[in-house]
Order: C-alpha cells, then structure tokens, then sequence
C-alpha cells in the first residue's frame, strides 16, 4: 500500500497528459509565447545551468528574457572571499548577448544562499563595517562584469518580514549585522556600479494587504530618501484560488502609485491551495479539474497583466515546465507539482492555450 498512492500519481499524470498537452491543439503550431505578447511586455523564464545544457532551442522558441535561479546569487558567484564562480552565470550572459534576450539579475542580497564567510570574522561575527565593505566588494565585480548583458536587477530579495509583529526581517542575517542600512546601501551600490541598469526590489507575498503595505512604505521611504529603486518585482508563487484578480489589481495599482516599473518575477500557480498538506491527487478527474481551473487562472491573471502593460515591464515565470520545478517538495515533501504552462514533456498544458489565445491590440 505504501507505493500505491505514487503510481497512482503518475497514471492520473499520464491520463492528462494526454488530455491537455499538445493533442489539446491536434494539428495546429505551437506558437512563440514571448511572440504573442510582442506588443505588451517580454516574457521570461527562471532557467537553471542544466536547463541550457538540455533545453536551449526550447528556450529560445518561447521567451526572450531570461532570469539565472541560481547561479548568481552570492553564495554561487563568490563561495570564498575574493574567490569567484563565474562560469555558470557567464555561460548564461553568453547565451543570452547570442541571442538578443534580456536578462535579469537575480540575486544581490538575500537571507538566503549566502556563503558562510560572509558574516564572520574569524570566530567572531563581522562587523557592520565588514559586512558592508564586502557587499561593495560584491557588486563592484558582479554588476560591472555583467553590465551588457542583464538589464536589471533584483538587488534586495525579501527583505520584508511575513510576520505580523515586525517590518523587516529581523532574522536575516544582513539586519543582525547591519540593521536596515544594508538595503539603501545595496541599491546605491548597484547604481554606481551600473548607472543604467534598473533595479528592483523583490518579494512574495505581495498581493496580501498586510504584507503590500509594509512593501509599499519600504518602498516609499527608500524614494524620499533618494535611493535608486526603478521596480518591484512581485514573485508571483501562487496557486488556483489565489490571489484573487481584484487583489492582484489593487496591488499592481498600489506600487505603481510611487512611480515604479512593476515585474511579475517568479510565476508559477500551483494546483495546491496554502492549507492543502496532501501528498498526492490521486482521482484522475480531480486532477483534471484542477488543471482546468489552473488554465483558468492562468487565463485570468495574463488578461490583468495586458491591462496594466503601461506599468508591468516583464512578466517572468518561474521554470520551464512541470518536469523540474520548485515546487516539487516544497512545501510538503514528497509531493509532485504541477504549476508551469508546459507539461512534464515540455508540451503546451491548456494552461498555455489560454495564455497565448487571446485578442491582441
């Protein structure tokens, strides 16, 4: 009984597959994604090393801008003080300069995948100063080095906090060290190091009120300081019942009042709503339902994002398709999710169709 509930997973997988990969447009080309929203915004991808090694004609069929996951967040760039990784995101640069993509930065600082040497000082913890000093060091290498190829950056990652009690993550590590200078700082920074790159603030969670408005006083005060923020980026993790469209709008309104270029950043909707802790659908026809409902979703949150084209500059989804995502596992473990617009075969899902089947301008 143990094995029963994954196979039966992957049967209720298989089954529709068949119902809404390619055969859901027997006969006719699958268009270009980023072609159909030539006139709105680029569409981009989350893509991994491993993905350009495998999938670099798929890849350049449906997006024309391209986010590294991984590979030039701090820990991966510099694992050792003075001590640069920069194949990975090179080879990314490359590709991208190859074939005239955008490419966003991803990302500068976060609580988050950071080396361990970053906030030591031997054995005791590093100073403010210290800490500072090396967040410079930083992005004077990284920005200058990439400075043709990635147009923006997401400089400050998640900085505010989820919890009800407080603004800003008081766990992070860059506020145990810095308290809230190492945000000003890190734009300025980034500025000076790339005058015309634009940069970004990124966070989840920014259709809920409560965490929306925290985001938007950050924001806020970082302007009337004069620090260099251009954008919001609005991680997009969310799944067939959330974020409502009204919620979306008055979000997208909300950073846009402040003058800011908005980007939806790391999209994907799970077929999980937040308090489903299941492991698997196992019933075929939920899982169809599901899928129908995503496509829905899907259907209803682009049809916003062409509404507001004068303030989204970028919409960018998280993963290629449902073969490898984030989702996988997170956040229960064990668990197979299905939240990209490309099926586990890298075939368009109804998800797709109803994303690119639209009337244009």
């Amino acid at each position: 009984m143990k094995n029963k509930a994954p196979v039966l997973f992957l049967l209720a997988i298989f089954i529709t597959g068949m119902l809404f990969g390619a055969a859901a447009k027997s006969g006719e080309e699958i268009p270009s994604l980023y072609q159909a929203y030539k006139e709105y915004f680029p569409i981009g991808a989350g893509v991994e090393y491993w993905d350009l090694l495998n999938h670099r004609e798929f890849i350049v069929k449906h997006f024309n801008s391209i986010t590294a996951g991984n590979e030039m967040k701090f820990a991966s760039i510099q694992p050792g003080e003075g001590v640069f990784a920069f194949f990975r995101a090179d080879e990314m640069a490359d590709f991208a300069r190859k074939h005239k993509m955008l490419m966003r930065g991803h990302t500068l600082v976060w609580h988050q995948q950071y080396p361990s040497w970053l906030f030591a000082d031997g054995a005791k913890p590093a100073s403010k100063e210290l800490v500072l000093k090396r967040l410079a060091d930083h992005i004077n290498v990284v920005v200058p080095r990439y400075k043709d190829a990635v147009y923006c950056w997401d400089v400050v990652n998640e900085a505010v906090s989820d919890s009800m009690s407080e603004f800003l993550r008081k766990d992070s590590p860059w506020y145990k060290a810095t308290g809230e200078d190492y945000i000003a700082e890190a734009f300025r920074l980034a500025h000076q190091a790339d005058p015309d790159a634009k940069l970004f603030y990124n966070d989840y969670g920014t259709t809920r009120a409560d965490k929306r408005e925290k985001i938007y006083v950050l924001l806020e005060d970082l302007l009337a300081a004069g620090v260099p923020v251009h954008g919001v980026g609005m991680q997009a993790h969310w799944d067939i019942v959330s974020p409502s469209i009204s919620q979306l709008e008055t979000a997208i309104r909300r950073y846009a009042s402040l003058g800011l270029e908005v980007q939806i950043t790391e999209l994907d909707i799970s077929l999980y709503s937040g308090n489903d802790k299941r492991r698997f659908i196992t019933d075929p026809e939920e899982l169809k339902e599901r899928l129908e409902i995503q496509a829905e979703q899907y259907r209803d949150i682009f049809a916003v994002f062409r509404e507001y084209r004068d303030v989204i500059t970028g919409v960018t989804v998280w993963g290629l398709c449902d073969a490898r995502t984030w989702k996988d596992n997170h956040p229960v473990r064990g668990r197979k999710d299905l939240p990209l617009l490309f099926d586990l075969d890298y075939r368009p899902k109804e998800a797709f169709w109803e994303v690119v089947d639209f009337e244009s301008l």
